[in-house]
């Protein structure tokens, strides 16, 4: 079809040459800002548009579009600062260089230098991960490599974090001006979202493992939050076992969160022993805002865990309705969030 065959195609369809070409600017700009999320993020490279990539490639026979995806990846300023694990880039660089050269598209020499680079660099134990918000900024979190290590499980992001805190961004209003505590904080990433978008009074992440609070502190004060600034934030050593109704009153949280805190059948009782403390310790005759999100992996856990709320005089409502899609994670996960009532 030639040219003039072309556009009267397109005329015919209601599309000009001029709009073609800015939907396909859109497009690209799109597909760069998946790059970008699944790159800082570390998500699995399957779920890349590669296929995008690819037809670019083959129909342009230009790497200008991988030279955009490197400017917003591996050459980006928040890559420098914050760097992905060095095996996570040295496999997405190559899996770059496979498309190029089976695309047969002249070499690019800015994406074998970056390779070079992270192939010289020796792997370590932690890596940043970050996380892109709907503002444009980014929460940026030191994490283990390792989704288990030191004996615990708290050193990663898991999915109901991710999920909560997508909840908490379409839900802001449950958290403006509030004092939030958050149990099992981990590494942090729904807690500082929330301190970053939703305006909380006051936000209180807690845990009880030492590697996990000295994380947690290390990636709070990462992200620019201080107990001098505005929300007031701290992070404190919350052992559910030893923990009392007064240091709940003494917190005062209007809000109470909490991700992928059931997943040990062994700890079940003194979280549900932990939470009904906090149910009753509200110096207010309105009870606290609790909220709990979980993966659910084991579904005789789970079960468990509403039985033994049940037998502690704890209602709970299954909290429905979708979520914006702001993190990638697996959402073929099983995950339930509820609220609690006494």
């Amino acid at each position: 079809m030639g040219k003039q065959e072309v556009n009267k195609h397109m005329s015919k369809m209601g599309l000009s040459g001029q709009e073609s070409s800015d939907q396909t600017k859109v497009k690209k700009t799109d597909i760069l800002k998946d790059f970008q999320l699944f790159f800082f993020s570390m998500s699995r490279l399957a779920s890349f548009p590669w296929t995008f990539l690819e037809k670019d490639l083959q129909s342009n026979k230009s790497p200008e579009f991988i030279s955009d995806i490197l400017k917003q990846t591996c050459l980006h300023s928040l890559c420098r600062k914050f760097p992905p694990s060095v095996r996570y880039r040295r496999l997405f660089l190559s899996e770059l260089i496979r498309r190029q050269e089976a695309a047969g598209c002249d070499p690019l020499d800015e994406l074998y230098d970056a390779l070079a680079e992270v192939v010289g660099t020796e792997d370590t134990t932690e890596c940043y991960k970050s996380y892109l918000l709907p503002c444009g900024e980014a929460v940026s979190l030191l994490e283990n490599v390792a989704l288990i290590s030191e004996g615990t499980t708290g050193l990663v992001t898991w999915e109901a974090a991710l999920y909560l805190a997508e909840w908490a961004l379409d839900h802001q209003q449950a958290f403006t001006g509030r004092t939030v505590l958050e149990l099992g904080s981990g590494v942090g990433l729904t807690g500082i979202t929330i301190c970053r978008s939703c305006s909380p009074s006051r936000f209180v992440f807690s845990d009880c493992h030492p590697s996990v609070l000295q994380k947690l502190r290390a990636n709070v004060q990462l992200n620019g939050l201080t107990e001098q600034m505005s929300p007031t934030v701290s992070v404190e050593e919350l052992d559910w076992t030893t923990a009392t109704e007064e240091q709940f009153k003494q917190i005062g949280a209007d809000t109470v969160i909490a991700a992928d805190v059931v997943y040990d059948p062994d700890i079940v009782g003194s979280l549900v022993k932990l939470l009904s403390q906090i149910l009753r310790s509200s110096s207010s005759e309105v009870l606290p805002e609790v909220l709990i999100c979980s993966t659910i992996r084991n579904p005789e856990t789970y079960s468990s865990f509403k039985q033994q709320l049940g037998n502690a005089g704890i209602s709970h409502h299954v909290i429905t309705g979708p979520v914006g899609h702001v993190f990638p994670y697996n959402r073929l996960s099983s995950i339930e969030m509820i609220q609690l009532y006494r």
